[in-house]
Order: C-alpha cells, then structure tokens, then sequence
C-alpha cells in the first residue's frame, strides 16, 4: 500500500527532464513533494556523490533518482548537524585549544564537557594536568577540524556507478514533512448586506529544514490517503510573514481526485517562513444572510450566517479550498469591523457556501415542550413551542430547526413545514419589528 501512495504522487516528478530548478508540491497536510534538477559531476565508475541542501525533515525511503546512465548502489541521508553541543562530545579524547577571557590560552585534551557547553570543562596538557575551566570564563574554543560523521547541511550520500566522468543533469525527488499550506478568506459585507467581497489567500508554512528558491510552487488541495508513521516535528521560530498580492497568480485545475493551484511564476520559500500569496484577488458576489434556530447547535440564541454561490454567475466560479473565513462589514464612518469567522471544506465550483459568522443579537428565542403522551412502548406524540421575538428595525425570516428519530409524523403545526431528510425537520417563521410569533407542532413518533 504504501508503494502504490509514493508511486503515485511521484508520478508528479518523474516526467521528462527539465530545467535545473526546483519544483514543489505542497499538500494541505505537513507533505510537500520535491522535485530538484541540477548539474552534478560523477566520476567514472563507482564513487561516492553528495546531494547536499535537502530537507530536514525529507521521508529517505521516498528519494527517486535519475541521470543518464548511472545506477545507484547505495544510500546514506545524513542529518547529523554540526553544534556547539555535538562538537564538544565528538571531541572527547581529542587535542582542543581554550582562550579564557583573560587571554590565557590552553591546550591539550578534552576529558569531559558539560551539556551545550557553557558549564565546567576539563583537560589534561601535555604533562599529563588535569586542568577545570569554567565555561563563563572561556572566550574561545578551538577545533583542529571538523569531526567526521558532522555535517554542516542535510545532505543525501550516495554510492554510484557511472559510466563516464564529467557532468550529467541529475533529478531528485523526494517527499518531505514540516511544510503544509492553507487557504485564508476575506469577505467584506457591502452596505446593501446582499453583495460581499471576498478575496482568498494562501498561507504556507515551512518548517522541513530547507530553503527552496526561486521554486516552482503548486499546492494540491484535498485529502490524500497516507500511511501515517509518528515522527517528532521539532518546533521552531518563523520568520516575518511576507505577503504577495496583486493580480490572478494561480492556476487552477482538476487532477485525479483532487485540485490543484499552479503559481505563474517562481517563488522563494525560505526555512522558517510563513509565506502569504494572493489565490484571487478581490470578487463581488451575491450573497444572503441567514438566520437559523438549531436546538441541537444552541437552544438559547439564533446564528446568523452568510451563503453564496460558488459559480460565475454569482462572481466566483473556481474550486475553493478549504480554510478560514474572516468577515469583516463596513461601519458609518468607512471603517471595516470584524463581526466574525469561520471555517469552509473544499467546495466544488457551483456549490453553496455558508459561513457562520455569530449570534444574532436582537432576536430572542424560547423553546419548550408542551405536552408528551405515551401511545404504547412504542409510540409517542410530542408537543413543541418555540417563541421567537425580532427586536431588530427589520423583518427577518428565520429558520427552525429540529430533529427525531424514528418513524416520525407531523400531525399539525402552525407554520408549514419542510422535511429535510429521514430525522429533520425545517420550519421557516417570518417576524416583524418589534413582534413575536409562536411556533407550535405536535409530531408522532414511532420507533
């Protein structure tokens, strides 16, 4: 199974050559696909090649290789960076040189070091003293080289053979953790609370341990299977967001069962940077705001929400993917307010899109059952009241909600009703300013 998942979406990566330059697919879950073209240098015949600059957090297992003519025998990820810490350890027994702050220089061998290096520290000199230095005093500390097996950068070891010697256009592919992108969405309500504006973002994250500059950036939105390994994802500190906005930048199709959105034109993701980049600019669209009674939500407030269409007609009309909503309306004085947020899945185009965004304020709602009575063991009538009340200047028209289980029956109510599926019923109750309607209904259930 888990063959099949990396073949798959590696079937990304693994087309014809193309230019030196990196390509990265990002996934809407800590995954990016990463394909890197260059031009490296082989010997003739079997010897040792670094692929250095990968990411920290790469799956090994993943690596696809390819240049012309040569086969890879071995590989080696070596992800031991170099440290204060881990020099001080691997230079156990080995010759080092102190210079205190007072400029008294000491040479001989480490016996011992205290974690990170900036406790006690111990070496014997030449004749044989053991000598403690602590390691405020230290200045400076110094190493005849670098250890073996310490390395700088993440690199890739690999044991080739090549059929000739100078340089062949070499492709990797590789799969990665620490990075994972999401989409933001700005919606301003316009005055005649019948049109917003909404504007989609893209935010993507970078913790793998890798810069990828001037990439090729592609973001695949849907929920790809994955055999899951628990790994331990390193927390780390993000540089300053940085914003790209303007005109279209992605291009979006359909792929496989999926979507996905191509930047026009590269991009640098650096390592430890929350990168934001326009996914639409601005659309007008046509929208309606909702109130809505759901006991089973909240028995004591109304939600308001707001729903539009994702089509052309309408002012959109591309696959939108999953992420946040921020809602925002424009006060008296020109000022944009918050007045709520929420999260939307992946929406096809022409499909529906509501968002939730709080509690109406001046509508009071009260629910109560008025009457049971027990037919038999295995049926019964319920009696239902809900009071809504619209203290608003406006009239409003309110959707209430509730659910049965069982074979169930309307037998009256006040107001006509919709059955929404098998356990749903929606009752749609209109109120005036300043006025309150009483909605009652008697339903027979039968389990």
């Amino acid at each position: 199974m888990r063959l099949i998942i990396v073949s798959l979406m590696l079937a990304l990566a693994v087309a014809a050559f193309a230019a030196p330059g990196v390509n990265i697919t990002i996934y809407n879950d800590n995954l990016a696909l990463v394909r890197d073209v260059r031009d490296m240098e082989f010997q003739r015949g079997v010897g040792e090649v670094l692929f250095r600059d990968v990411a920290g957090q790469i799956d090994a297992t993943s690596v696809h290789f390819s240049a012309p003519g040569v086969q890879m025998l071995e590989q080696n990820f070596d992800y031991d960076l170099v440290s204060t810490d881990k020099l001080m350890r691997k230079y156990v027994d080995e010759q080092v040189q102190l210079v205190t702050e007072d400029g008294s220089v000491f040479n001989g061998t480490l016996l011992s070091a205290s974690s990170k290096g900036t406790g006690e520290i111990i070496i014997q000199d030449s004749r044989g003293r053991v000598q403690l230095i602590r390691g405020r005093q230290i200045r400076d500390i110094s190493f005849p080289s670098l250890p073996e097996g310490l390395i700088t950068r993440p690199t890739l070891r690999w044991l080739v053979d090549a059929p000739s010697e100078g340089p062949l256009q070499t492709e990797v592919s590789y799969l990665t953790g620490g990075i994972e992108w999401r989409a933001d969405y700005v919606a301003v309500i316009g005055a005649d609370d019948k049109h917003l504006s909404l504007s989609g973002w893209v935010t993507i994250n970078n913790k793998s341990g890798a810069t990828y500059k001037d990439a090729k950036v592609k973001l695949m939105a849907g929920e790809v299977h994955r055999v899951e390994e628990r790994r331990h994802l390193k927390g780390r500190a993000y540089d300053v967001m940085t914003m790209e906005a303007g005109a279209p930048q992605f291009e979006e199709k359909a792929f496989f069962e999926y979507h996905l959105y191509t930047l026009q034109r590269p991009s640098t993701i650096k390592d430890n940077q929350t990168k934001q980049l326009s996914l639409f600019p601005p659309a007008e669209v046509e929208a309606k705001r909702i109130y809505e009674y759901d006991p089973r939500r909240d028995a004591k407030k109304v939600r308001v929400s707001f729903e539009f269409e994702n089509s052309q007609k309408a002012g959109l009309g591309m696959a939108l993917p999953a992420g946040r909503v921020r809602v925002y309306m424009q006060d008296d004085d020109g000022a944009q307010e918050f007045v709520g947020e929420d999260n939307i899945d992946h929406t096809p185009k022409d499909e529906k899109v509501r968002v939730a965004v709080g509690k109406a304020f001046d509508i009071v709602v009260a629910r109560k059952q008025t009457d049971m009575r027990r037919i038999s063991d295995r049926v019964r009538e319920e009696s239902y009241e809900v009071k809504l009340r619209n203290h608003k200047e406006d009239a409003v028209e309110i959707s209430v909600l509730d659910y049965f289980w069982g074979d169930w029956e309307i037998l009256n109510s006040s107001l006509p009703y919709n059955k929404k599926s098998s356990r749903q019923v929606e009752f749609k109750v209109p109120v005036n300013p300043d006025e309150e309607v009483i909605l009652t209904y008697r339903v027979l259930i039968t389990y």
